[in-house]
């Protein structure tokens, strides 16, 4: 059986049968649209919780923590070392990461780690390296990194609300330094 080819007739048949089905759809999407044409001006849903159920919880803004990140690199570029500086939230949800000029490619997770390691104990992360000694399995927590160069950021009283890391110079004694010129960009 050979294939005849269509006619021009047929062809505007079926474009325009294509083209009603299209019209069609659009159609009842609108109308179903039109249905509610403000959704918004429902009175919304209000669950009623007692304010004991609820905590509140300090974050530093993006600014902030960019501006520390830049303080941390800026005092490692004093110094000629290639660093990479993250801050985290309170959460340890990464915030900011400034990559210094050269760093190197391992500098950029070990950062995000001093971070996450220093606001998850509140602590500098040179003091719970020595904390190994006693506790090593501290170490199998992941996400952490118990190496100098990490620390914590406190509201008034104490409580963590972000952790500095920066990562990258020969030793840990020099990336806490950075991390702390960071901290001090806070006036903490």
């Amino acid at each position: 059986m050979t294939e005849q080819p269509t006619s021009p007739r047929k062809k505007l048949i079926i474009g325009g049968a294509a083209a009603a089905v299209v019209a069609a759809g659009v159609i009842c999407v609108v109308s179903v649209n039109a249905q509610d044409p403000d959704p918004g001006s429902k009175t919304p849903v209000v669950a009623d919780i007692a304010n004991t159920n609820l905590q509140q919880s300090t974050h530093l803004t993006i600014a902030a923590a960019t501006k520390a990140a830049q303080a941390a690199l800026d005092a490692a570029g004093k110094d000629n070392q290639h660093v990479t500086v993250a801050v985290v939230d309170r959460d340890g949800n990464t915030v900011v990461v400034l990559r210094g000029d050269g760093a190197g490619p391992q500098s950029y997770q070990s950062a995000q780690q001093k971070a996450f390691t220093a606001v998850s104990w509140n602590a500098p992360t040179s003091q719970l390296a020595d904390r190994l000694s006693t506790t090593p399995h501290l170490a199998d927590i992941p996400g952490t990194l118990f190496l100098a160069g990490g620390t914590p950021v406190t509201a008034k009283g104490g409580a963590p609300i972000a952790g500095i890391g920066v990562a990258g110079a020969p030793s840990g004694t020099q990336d806490e330094k950075f991390a702390q010129a960071g901290l001090a960009a806070l006036g903490n």
